[in-house]
């Protein structure tokens, strides 16, 4: 049989893996071709002292003229190699479940062909094959294990309908370690409120939650990183904790952390970024629809060497081994202190208001941790408030228990509160109290009216309040008002002077026409 040429496609790739320190047996087996047909083109290449940085700069037809003529040796096909490699896509896929190693997968594979590779050469083979179809992946992630969360590199952006103007936006990647599914949203910022939606968003999406979320050293994620306990952002710490997860940044400078999360960066930026950019969007919300649409796409293509999609794998060994989500989505918590002033309300400077808290805390430092929608206040670890959160600038939120005795009965002070005391005392009293409570004197005049008369009750006794009521109200004493207390307290006179009950003379008053009236 004739010698054939081989691709420059490959002739690159034994160059690329020369400069990268391969054996030439390694070499050979990767690219699928003989060893001394590697041997004579790394040969040739050395004898043309042409720098090997260079390389990739030359197009087909000068990288031929640098080699010339170079013949390879058509390799046979090995029926027991074709075997093996037709096992390995499932043989992947199963070492990512717990418990699963590479000598199970060995005995059953020596089951089913008796006459197969013995195991060293079956990891060999497999290791090659590995980093033929993923040459930066090398670790074998379990499933329901990590999420590796990131921004991309590159912004996309969307165009202000009204203004034109176009506002760039950052791009946030996800992935999951064992089926690879992936996850991609454009946000506003890299801040903290915009990351942890996006993570949380994520964990929507798979419909479950990972042991650990992998991110980079990023601001909103760690305040300082190290080695061994970095220090992580209290808000995307609460998040964790929420979820049950727990947070495992990567080491600084060490991007071999994070290589899938990289990679799908890389991958994003051919299936989402190009067809994305060939529409114009308007909107946050219709830059991410579109973004989805062609997510979708991506997880559901076949893997590069794999008869199943990110897709197909995560729904059949993955969905299953991550944690339920809980009920409750995460409401984000901002944190401020703040002195409790003398009338025993805490400052939330981000809305301008006041805020109750029980009274024996005043003058003492507390913290305010404040969400959406609620408002908690402590003191020294122990929650002593919580309010639903009001915007509304410098005015208070009360709670009526949090308030001393004698604050706590002057907030009862509203006309509904003295008709209420007044009925529970005798129907003509209340007559008098509302009748007061209508009069278009200074509120003060009439709450300190209505006290008086509803403290008479204490001094003659409910009977006596009542019949000194209905006798004021028989006289028409609201057509020309007077302090109807002092009047009570004359009728009260009158029957001291009368120790037994029923009506009693009433004392000369004046009739409506000035003229003295007696009963």
């Amino acid at each position: 049989m004739a010698n054939t040429t081989i691709s420059m496609n490959k002739i690159r790739q034994i160059l690329r893996l020369y400069d990268q320190g391969k054996g030439k047996q390694r070499i050979a087996d990767y690219v699928e071709i003989s060893r001394n047909t590697v041997k004579k083109y790394i040969a040739a290449f050395e004898a043309s002292n042409y720098p090997i940085k260079d390389v990739d700069n030359l197009d087909d037809d000068e990288l031929n003229d640098l080699f010339g003529e170079i013949k390879e040796k058509p390799k046979l096909k090995n029926r027991r190699m074709e075997a093996l490699v037709r096992c390995f896509p499932k043989m992947e896929k199963e070492l990512k479940r717990t418990g699963v190693t590479r000598t199970t997968l060995h005995e059953e594979y020596i089951r089913e062909f008796p006459d197969g590779y013995r195991y060293t050469q079956f990891c060999y083979y497999f290791g090659l094959w590995q980093e033929k179809v993923s040459p930066t992946m090398h670790q074998t992630h379990k499933v329901g294990d990590k999420l590796f969360v990131d921004f991309a590199g590159k912004k996309l952006s969307y165009t202000d309908k009204e203004t034109g103007e176009v506002i760039d936006v950052e791009v946030f990647v996800a992935i999951l370690g064992a089926s690879q599914l992936t996850y991609i949203e454009a946000v506003a910022s890299q801040q903290k409120e915009d990351f942890v939606k996006a993570c949380e968003n994520t964990l929507h999406y798979i419909g479950g939650v990972p042991s650990a979320i992998v991110p980079d050293n990023l601001k909103a994620a760690v305040i300082k990183s190290h080695r061994y306990e970095p220090t992580l952002n209290q808000t995307f710490e609460s998040f964790a904790q929420h979820y049950d997860t727990c947070v495992l940044p990567a080491r600084a400078y060490k991007p071999r952390d994070k290589a899938l999360v990289e990679g799908a960066v890389r991958i994003m930026y051919t299936r989402i970024y190009l067809p994305v950019k060939q529409k114009v969007h308007h909107s946050l919300i219709e830059l991410n629809k579109a973004i989805w649409e062609n997510l979708e796409i991506h997880n559901n293509l076949l893997l590069k060497g794999r008869d199943y999609s990110r897709r197909m794998q995560f729904e059949e060994i993955e969905r299953k081994e991550l944690k339920a989500l809980p009920v409750d989505r995460f409401e984000m918590k901002d944190q401020v202190w703040s002195k409790v002033k003398t009338d025993g309300h805490a400052y939330l400077g981000q809305d301008k208001h006041y805020y109750s808290v029980p009274f024996r805390f005043v003058h003492s430092k507390v913290k305010i941790l404040y969400t959406v929608s609620t408002v908690e206040i402590f003191f020294k670890n122990e929650r002593i408030a919580v309010h639903k959160r009001d915007k509304t600038k410098y005015a208070y939120t009360t709670n009526k228990n949090h308030l001393s005795q004698r604050h706590q009965y002057s907030t009862e002070r509203s006309p509904e509160r003295y008709l209420e005391r007044a009925a529970a005392i005798h129907e003509d009293v209340r007559a008098v109290i509302a009748v007061m409570l209508e009069s278009n004197r200074h509120v003060d005049q009439i709450n300190r009216s209505c006290e008086g008369v509803l403290s008479l009750e204490k001094k003659f006794g409910p009977e006596r309040l009542a019949g000194a009521c209905r006798r004021a109200m028989d006289f028409g004493v609201h057509t020309k008002f007077k302090s109807i207390q002092s009047i009570l307290e004359k009728n009260m006179d009158s029957y001291r002077e009368n120790p037994f009950a029923g009506e009693l003379p009433m004392p000369s008053h004046k009739n409506i026409r000035g003229e003295k009236y007696y009963k």
